[in-house]
Protein backbone atom coordinates (compact mmCIF):
# COMPACT_ATOMS: atom_id res chain seq x y z
CA UNK A 1 0.00 0.00 0.00
CA UNK A 2 1.20 3.49 -0.52
CA UNK A 3 0.55 6.00 1.87
CA UNK A 4 -0.32 9.21 0.22
CA UNK A 5 1.63 12.15 0.62
CA UNK A 6 0.60 14.62 4.11
CA UNK A 7 1.18 17.88 5.18
CA UNK A 8 4.82 18.97 6.68
CA UNK A 9 5.09 18.07 10.45
CA UNK A 10 3.78 21.60 12.01
CA UNK A 11 5.87 22.84 14.75
CA UNK A 12 6.73 25.80 16.30
CA UNK A 13 10.15 26.21 14.38
CA UNK A 14 10.52 29.16 11.90
CA UNK A 15 11.65 27.41 8.86
CA UNK A 16 9.21 25.74 6.11
CA UNK A 17 10.46 22.30 5.07
CA UNK A 18 8.85 21.50 1.98
CA UNK A 19 9.20 17.36 2.82
CA UNK A 20 9.10 15.77 5.81
CA UNK A 21 11.95 13.50 5.07
CA UNK A 22 15.52 14.33 3.73
CA UNK A 23 16.99 10.90 2.92
CA UNK A 24 20.40 11.88 2.55
CA UNK A 25 23.21 9.34 0.77
CA UNK A 26 27.10 10.67 1.21
CA UNK A 27 28.73 8.91 -1.87
CA UNK A 28 32.31 8.46 -2.84
CA UNK A 29 32.98 6.40 -6.20
CA UNK A 30 30.11 4.16 -5.53
CA UNK A 31 28.02 4.18 -8.47
CA UNK A 32 28.25 0.62 -8.57
CA UNK A 33 26.24 -0.07 -5.03
CA UNK A 34 24.01 2.95 -4.83
CA UNK A 35 21.26 1.65 -7.08
CA UNK A 36 19.94 -0.50 -3.63
CA UNK A 37 19.17 2.81 -1.85
CA UNK A 38 17.37 4.41 -5.35
CA UNK A 39 15.52 0.66 -5.49
CA UNK A 40 14.68 1.01 -1.75
CA UNK A 41 13.00 4.46 -2.05
CA UNK A 42 11.43 3.63 -5.28
CA UNK A 43 9.46 1.22 -2.99
CA UNK A 44 8.70 2.90 0.23
CA UNK A 45 5.04 3.25 0.98
CA UNK A 46 5.22 6.74 2.31
CA UNK A 47 6.25 9.15 -0.16
CA UNK A 48 6.54 12.47 1.23
CA UNK A 49 10.31 12.51 0.98
CA UNK A 50 13.24 13.58 -1.30
CA UNK A 51 16.53 12.22 -1.36
CA UNK A 52 19.60 14.29 -1.25
CA UNK A 53 23.19 12.88 -2.74
CA UNK A 54 26.47 14.56 -1.70
CA UNK A 55 29.24 13.02 -4.05
CA UNK A 56 32.67 13.88 -2.02
CA UNK A 57 34.56 13.72 -5.08
CA UNK A 58 33.75 10.52 -7.02
CA UNK A 59 35.84 9.87 -10.29
CA UNK A 60 33.28 6.99 -11.08
CA UNK A 61 30.26 7.59 -12.91
CA UNK A 62 28.15 8.29 -10.17
CA UNK A 63 27.00 11.43 -11.93
CA UNK A 64 25.98 10.09 -14.74
CA UNK A 65 24.47 7.15 -12.79
CA UNK A 66 22.17 9.83 -10.74
CA UNK A 67 20.67 11.99 -13.86
CA UNK A 68 19.87 8.67 -15.09
CA UNK A 69 17.42 8.25 -12.08
CA UNK A 70 16.66 11.94 -12.37
CA UNK A 71 14.88 11.59 -15.73
CA UNK A 72 13.00 8.60 -14.89
CA UNK A 73 11.34 11.24 -12.34
CA UNK A 74 9.68 8.63 -9.69
CA UNK A 75 10.99 10.76 -6.48
CA UNK A 76 12.48 14.17 -6.04
CA UNK A 77 16.32 13.66 -6.17
CA UNK A 78 18.80 16.31 -5.54
CA UNK A 79 22.87 15.94 -6.44
CA UNK A 80 25.18 17.35 -5.06
CA UNK A 81 29.53 17.54 -6.15
CA UNK A 82 32.33 18.58 -3.86
CA UNK A 83 35.72 18.07 -4.06
CA UNK A 84 36.77 15.36 -1.45
CA UNK A 85 36.77 16.60 2.56
CA UNK A 86 35.41 13.58 4.17
CA UNK A 87 32.00 12.09 5.01
CA UNK A 88 31.76 14.69 7.55
CA UNK A 89 32.23 17.06 5.30
CA UNK A 90 29.49 15.59 3.05
CA UNK A 91 27.24 15.34 6.21
CA UNK A 92 27.93 19.09 6.76
CA UNK A 93 27.00 19.43 3.47
CA UNK A 94 23.57 17.57 3.60
CA UNK A 95 22.41 19.31 6.33
CA UNK A 96 22.93 22.46 4.88
CA UNK A 97 21.14 21.76 1.91
CA UNK A 98 18.18 19.66 3.49
CA UNK A 99 14.71 20.42 2.47
CA UNK A 100 13.20 17.64 4.42
CA UNK A 101 12.57 18.29 8.32
CA UNK A 102 13.96 14.80 9.65
CA UNK A 103 17.34 14.19 8.71
CA UNK A 104 17.65 10.41 7.73
CA UNK A 105 20.95 9.01 6.83
CA UNK A 106 21.08 5.31 4.48
CA UNK A 107 24.52 4.99 2.97
CA UNK A 108 25.57 4.32 -0.39
CA UNK A 109 26.00 0.38 -0.05
CA UNK A 110 22.86 -0.53 2.15
CA UNK A 111 19.03 -0.50 1.76
CA UNK A 112 16.03 -0.58 3.95
CA UNK A 113 12.66 -1.80 4.03
CA UNK A 114 10.06 -0.54 2.05
CA UNK A 115 8.11 0.44 4.89
CA UNK A 116 10.81 2.38 6.37
CA UNK A 117 10.12 5.63 6.16
CA UNK A 118 6.19 4.59 7.44
CA UNK A 119 7.28 3.36 10.41
CA UNK A 120 9.64 6.07 11.38
CA UNK A 121 6.81 8.79 11.13
CA UNK A 122 4.47 6.33 13.09
CA UNK A 123 6.97 6.29 15.59
CA UNK A 124 7.85 10.13 15.72
CA UNK A 125 3.79 11.28 15.74
CA UNK A 126 4.01 8.47 18.80
CA UNK A 127 5.65 11.11 20.80
CA UNK A 128 3.66 12.76 22.66
CA UNK A 129 2.96 16.60 21.15
CA UNK A 130 4.11 18.20 24.88
CA UNK A 131 7.31 15.79 24.73
CA UNK A 132 7.94 16.19 21.52
CA UNK A 133 10.79 19.38 21.71
CA UNK A 134 12.88 17.52 23.79
CA UNK A 135 13.24 14.43 21.34
CA UNK A 136 15.84 14.67 18.31
CA UNK A 137 15.30 11.34 16.85
CA UNK A 138 13.94 8.13 16.12
CA UNK A 139 16.83 4.89 15.97
CA UNK A 140 15.84 1.52 15.10
CA UNK A 141 17.58 -1.69 14.43
CA UNK A 142 19.68 -3.00 11.77
CA UNK A 143 20.13 -6.54 10.10
CA UNK A 144 22.49 -8.46 8.00
CA UNK A 145 21.53 -9.58 4.31
CA UNK A 146 20.85 -12.93 5.93
CA UNK A 147 17.97 -11.32 8.45
CA UNK A 148 19.94 -11.36 11.67
CA UNK A 149 19.92 -8.58 14.11
CA UNK A 150 22.89 -7.00 13.99
CA UNK A 151 24.62 -6.35 17.43
CA UNK A 152 21.85 -6.18 20.57
CA UNK A 153 18.43 -4.54 21.07
CA UNK A 154 17.05 -2.03 23.36
CA UNK A 155 16.08 -2.53 26.79
CA UNK A 156 12.32 -1.49 26.38
CA UNK A 157 10.12 -0.67 23.46
CA UNK A 158 10.19 2.03 23.41
CA UNK A 159 12.83 2.86 24.96
CA UNK A 160 13.17 6.71 25.14
CA UNK A 161 16.66 8.06 25.95
CA UNK A 162 19.92 9.26 24.32
CA UNK A 163 23.26 7.68 23.09
CA UNK A 164 25.28 8.26 25.92
CA UNK A 165 22.77 5.99 28.18
CA UNK A 166 22.52 3.49 25.79
CA UNK A 167 26.03 2.77 25.57
CA UNK A 168 27.15 3.50 29.25
CA UNK A 169 23.88 2.33 31.20
CA UNK A 170 22.24 -0.28 28.70
CA UNK A 171 25.54 -1.20 26.68
CA UNK A 172 23.34 -1.83 23.99
CA UNK A 173 26.15 -2.54 20.81
CA UNK A 174 25.84 -3.22 16.92
CA UNK A 175 25.04 -0.62 14.09
CA UNK A 176 21.73 1.10 14.32
CA UNK A 177 19.90 3.56 12.15
CA UNK A 178 17.31 6.79 12.27
CA UNK A 179 16.82 9.73 11.55
CA UNK A 180 17.45 13.56 13.45
CA UNK A 181 15.90 16.37 12.99
CA UNK A 182 17.39 18.37 10.73
CA UNK A 183 16.74 22.01 12.94
CA UNK A 184 18.88 19.85 15.37
CA UNK A 185 21.55 19.27 13.70
CA UNK A 186 22.16 22.86 11.70
CA UNK A 187 23.02 23.79 15.19
CA UNK A 188 25.97 21.90 15.24
CA UNK A 189 29.77 22.50 14.10
CA UNK A 190 30.90 19.99 11.51
CA UNK A 191 34.84 20.75 11.15
CA UNK A 192 35.00 22.14 8.15
CA UNK A 193 38.69 23.28 9.01
CA UNK A 194 39.28 19.50 9.23
CA UNK A 195 38.66 18.77 5.74
CA UNK A 196 40.29 15.73 4.83
CA UNK A 197 40.47 14.40 8.56
CA UNK A 198 38.19 11.17 9.89
CA UNK A 199 35.73 12.47 12.08
CA UNK A 200 33.56 9.77 14.24
CA UNK A 201 30.47 10.34 14.05
CA UNK A 202 30.04 9.28 17.44
CA UNK A 203 31.45 13.25 18.37
CA UNK A 204 27.75 14.17 16.83
CA UNK A 205 25.55 11.95 18.79
CA UNK A 206 27.23 12.52 21.86
CA UNK A 207 26.90 16.21 21.51
CA UNK A 208 23.13 15.97 20.81
CA UNK A 209 22.48 13.69 23.27
CA UNK A 210 23.75 16.40 26.01
CA UNK A 211 20.32 18.10 24.85
CA UNK A 212 17.86 16.15 23.01
CA UNK A 213 16.40 12.78 24.09
CA UNK A 214 15.74 9.75 21.20
CA UNK A 215 12.55 6.90 21.13
CA UNK A 216 14.88 3.73 20.18
CA UNK A 217 12.56 0.80 18.64
CA UNK A 218 13.05 -2.55 17.84
CA UNK A 219 12.08 -3.05 14.66
CA UNK A 220 14.88 -3.87 12.24
CA UNK A 221 13.82 -1.40 9.35
CA UNK A 222 17.57 -1.09 7.32
CA UNK A 223 19.51 -4.05 5.92
CA UNK A 224 23.54 -3.58 6.43
CA UNK A 225 25.23 -4.72 4.44
CA UNK A 226 29.29 -5.47 4.24
CA UNK A 227 30.64 -5.80 0.36
CA UNK A 228 34.36 -7.60 0.25
CA UNK A 229 37.07 -6.77 0.71
CA UNK A 230 35.42 -5.15 3.69
CA UNK A 231 37.52 -3.32 6.21
CA UNK A 232 36.66 -5.11 8.88
CA UNK A 233 37.02 -8.04 10.62
CA UNK A 234 34.82 -10.33 13.00
CA UNK A 235 35.98 -12.49 15.64
CA UNK A 236 34.24 -15.80 16.43
CA UNK A 237 33.53 -15.03 19.90
CA UNK A 238 31.31 -11.62 19.74
CA UNK A 239 31.34 -9.00 16.69
CA UNK A 240 34.58 -6.93 17.28
CA UNK A 241 35.38 -4.24 14.28
CA UNK A 242 39.16 -4.29 14.13
CA UNK A 243 40.34 -0.69 12.27
CA UNK A 244 43.05 -1.48 10.03
CA UNK A 245 43.51 2.46 9.78
CA UNK A 246 45.64 3.09 12.45
CA UNK A 247 48.15 0.82 9.95
CA UNK A 248 49.51 2.88 6.72
CA UNK A 249 49.25 6.43 5.11
CA UNK A 250 45.81 6.89 6.76
CA UNK A 251 46.99 6.65 10.44
CA UNK A 252 47.65 10.40 11.23
CA UNK A 253 44.41 11.44 9.33
CA UNK A 254 41.94 9.30 11.68
CA UNK A 255 43.86 9.71 14.73
CA UNK A 256 42.77 13.47 14.73
CA UNK A 257 39.07 12.48 14.45
CA UNK A 258 39.24 9.86 16.92
CA UNK A 259 41.30 11.74 19.44
CA UNK A 260 38.48 14.54 19.52
CA UNK A 261 36.16 11.82 20.52
CA UNK A 262 37.68 10.42 22.91
CA UNK A 263 39.15 13.39 24.31
CA UNK A 264 35.06 14.43 24.83
CA UNK A 265 34.34 10.89 26.27
CA UNK A 266 37.09 12.02 29.20
CA UNK A 267 36.05 15.51 29.60
CA UNK A 268 32.27 15.55 29.01
CA UNK A 269 30.98 11.95 29.78
CA UNK A 270 33.05 11.07 32.69
CA UNK A 271 29.91 11.91 35.16
CA UNK A 272 28.86 8.48 33.82
CA UNK A 273 32.05 6.77 34.74
CA UNK A 274 30.51 4.52 37.81
CA UNK A 275 28.19 3.13 35.43
CA UNK A 276 30.65 2.13 32.97
CA UNK A 277 33.99 2.18 34.42
CA UNK A 278 35.30 -0.75 32.08
CA UNK A 279 33.90 1.76 28.84
CA UNK A 280 35.76 4.71 30.25
CA UNK A 281 39.06 2.91 30.74
CA UNK A 282 39.07 1.50 27.34
CA UNK A 283 38.56 4.78 25.89
CA UNK A 284 40.99 6.41 27.89
CA UNK A 285 43.70 3.40 26.27
CA UNK A 286 42.19 4.33 22.58
CA UNK A 287 42.91 8.10 23.70
CA UNK A 288 46.04 7.43 24.40
CA UNK A 289 47.17 5.34 21.39
CA UNK A 290 45.93 7.72 18.96
CA UNK A 291 47.76 10.36 20.72
CA UNK A 292 50.34 9.43 20.28
CA UNK A 293 50.07 8.26 16.57
CA UNK A 294 48.97 12.46 16.70
CA UNK A 295 52.28 13.08 18.18
CA UNK A 296 51.04 14.46 21.36
CA UNK A 297 53.64 13.68 24.58
CA UNK A 298 52.69 12.38 27.79
CA UNK A 299 52.02 15.52 29.40
CA UNK A 300 50.02 17.32 26.71
CA UNK A 301 47.75 14.19 26.57
CA UNK A 302 47.12 14.50 29.89
CA UNK A 303 46.50 18.57 29.80
CA UNK A 304 44.03 18.10 26.88
CA UNK A 305 41.67 16.05 29.68
CA UNK A 306 40.26 18.51 32.09
CA UNK A 307 38.33 16.19 34.53
CA UNK A 308 40.21 14.65 37.40
CA UNK A 309 38.81 10.84 36.87
CA UNK A 310 39.83 11.83 33.55
CA UNK A 311 43.44 12.51 34.19
CA UNK A 312 43.82 9.66 36.37
CA UNK A 313 42.39 6.97 33.86
CA UNK A 314 44.66 8.50 31.53
CA UNK A 315 47.31 8.22 33.01
CA UNK A 316 46.70 4.65 34.49
CA UNK A 317 45.98 3.98 30.93
CA UNK A 318 48.96 5.42 29.77
CA UNK A 319 51.12 1.72 29.44
CA UNK A 320 48.18 0.61 27.82
CA UNK A 321 47.96 3.14 25.07
CA UNK A 322 51.43 2.90 24.35
CA UNK A 323 51.75 -0.49 23.56
CA UNK A 324 48.89 -0.88 21.23
CA UNK A 325 50.37 2.21 20.03
CA UNK A 326 53.93 0.33 19.08
CA UNK A 327 51.73 -2.67 18.19
CA UNK A 328 50.36 -0.26 15.38
CA UNK A 329 53.48 1.03 13.98
CA UNK A 330 55.01 -2.94 13.59
CA UNK A 331 51.82 -3.55 11.70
Amino acid sequence: MIVENSQPIQTDRRYKYQYVFTVFTPSYNRASTLHRVYESLQAQTYRNFEWLIVDDGSKDNTREVVEQWQQENLFPIRYVYQENGHKHIAFGRGVKEADGELFLTLDSDDYCEPNALERFKYHWDAIPQDQKESFSAVTCLCKTVDGEIVGSRFPFEPTDSDSIEINYRYKVEGEKWGFHRTDVLRQLSYHEELNGIYVCESVYWHEISRKYKTRFVNEALRTYVIDPPAPVVESKKKKIVTDPSMAGSHVRTRALGQQMFYSDVLNKDINWFRIAPVIFFLSAVKYVRVSFHVGDKVPQQVANVNTLMGKILCVLALPFGYLVYLKDNYR
